[in-house]
Formats: C-alpha cells, structure tokens, sequence
C-alpha cells in the first residue's frame, strides 16, 4: 500500500483534487485542515483534523497520530496579521528563528517543510500527485502571444524574477513595456483587477507568472485557472504566460475553452536560470 498521505489543504480547488487524485490511486489519506482557510466541504468524508493557522506544535501531533508518512501542501493560504494568527510556542519559535526572513511568504513554507522533514515526514510536491497539471511548453489553445505581447512577457520575467528574489511575489501585468501591477499578498485575480482601472490603450496587458528563483517547487508552486483567464478577459487583458515545468494549470480543457472563446493566449515559457 502506498505511504499515507497527509493533505496540508488551504483554498480553492488544488486540496480537492490532491484528495481525489490520491483517492483514486487507493492511497490512505489524512487532511489537515486550517480553521479560516479551508473549506469544510473538503473534509465531510475523509479522515481529518482541524487546528489554527499558528498552532504548528498541535499540527505535527495531529499528522503523527493519524500516522502519516507523506505532506503534501495543497492550496493558497491568506495569511493575516501576526497578531491575529494566534502563534503556539512551537510556531512562536520557528520565527524568532527567522527574524526578518518570516516576513517571505516562501521563506515560511521553506522553514515549515525542514521542520516536517526534522519530524521524520516526507514532504512532496502537489505535482508528485498531480503531474498532468504540470504546465508545457508552447501555447495552450488557438491563440498565440504577437511580437508585442512576446517584448511584454519578456519584461515581465525580468520584473517578476526581481520580485521573486526578494520573496514578494509570483506574478506581473505588463502592457506596452509598461508594468501596471506586481503581485504581493492579495493575490493573482487581486492583481488583474488592480490593473483594470489603469491600463492604457492600445493592445492589452499580459499576466506573466513564474515561481520564485531558489523556491523550493513543493510548496507554492504558481497556478493559474479557469478563474484566472476569465478575470483576464474582464479586465482587458490580452493573455497568460507561464513558466513551463514550474505551473499547476487547474481545469486545463475549461481553460483553453474559456480562452478560446475569449481570444486570449495562454503559453508556457521556459525560463533559463
């Protein structure tokens, strides 16, 4: 029998379809809910725990009770405010630890997936169980990105791997060499919204998504949706690069449907180190 897995799940549709992927390759399952964050729904018929965002030492009992061998992260998670999370003195720890580092969404996860690993889990990628999300080169449907839209993906890479360094974000707006909008911690569909009011005219702006340089591709990894093509679409925006090898692309046949009838691209790119 396959290693139990443990579904560490935050939101939208990624815990769901670990769960289900995991489920239909007969794996045993073990979700860890986070009060705030998860959508109860998920858990209705399957092994489960709930604990707060801050309570890291209850978590790791939790996931050593359920006899879990496998952690999988699975899903966004909305951090708030220090003060409002709640800190266990296991998790209080771990950032006095990191100091200003703690500030970094990836610095987080990173700290958290050595802690697990020290707790004798090992901790795996959401494409380990989902490998047919895992985005290509090339584009995705009918519609292909012009010269400009090209010069403006190639902008973008170059914004959102400076953005990345410093452990803001994923993901940049473009337009006509323009950047209109860089992605911090409200989110992808936050950001093409943001742009809306701001955009110039002339050919629209393109949403360019990478993950992080060093980000360690088992936690966070960029994804994009049916619902992320369509906020572009709303907003005016003309298509989606992503980087190849490195994105979950969720409803992939929605999506190429959703951008075809709404004349964007979408394409996977590779990004040289």
């Amino acid at each position: 029998m396959p290693p139990k897995l443990g579904v560490i799940a935050g939101k939208g549709e990624l815990p769901n379809l670990v769960v289900e992927a995991a489920r239909a390759q007969k794996r045993p399952i073990f979700v860890l809910a986070i009060e705030g964050q998860t959508a109860p729904v998920l858990v209705e018929d399957v092994e489960h725990a709930w604990v707060s965002m801050g309570s890291v030492g209850r978590a790791i009992e939790r996931l050593h009770g359920a006899q879990v061998e496998d952690v999988v992260f699975a899903g966004a998670i909305h951090r708030p405010s220090l003060a409002k999370i709640g800190l266990d003195v296991r998790a209080a720890g771990l950032l006095a630890r990191m100091g200003r580092a703690a500030l970094g969404d990836n610095s987080i996860l990173e700290t958290l997936i050595r802690e697990l690993e020290g707790e004798g889990f090992r901790v795996i990628g959401a494409d380990d169980v989902l490998s047919e999300l895992v985005a290509g080169e090339g584009p995705f449907g009918r519609h292909q990105p012009d010269d400009t839209a090209e010069s403006d993906i190639g902008r973008g890479v170059e914004v959102a791997r400076a953005l990345g360094t410093v452990d803001v974000g994923q993901a940049v707006v473009v337009q006509q060499g323009l950047v209109l909008g860089v992605e911090a911690i409200e989110g992808t569909d936050a950001l093409i919204w943001r742009t809306k009011g701001i955009a110039r005219e002339g050919p629209g702006g393109v949403l360019v998504k990478i993950k992080k340089p060093g980000q360690d591709r088992r936690a966070d990894l960029p994804t994009i949706g049916v619902s992320t093509v369509r906020s572009c679409a709303e907003t005016g925006l003309r298509g989606i690069a992503v980087e190849a090898g490195e994105t979950l692309v969720l409803g992939r046949k929605e999506l190429i449907a959703a951008a075809d009838a709404a004349g964007l691209f979408v394409t996977g790119i590779r990004i040289t180190p």
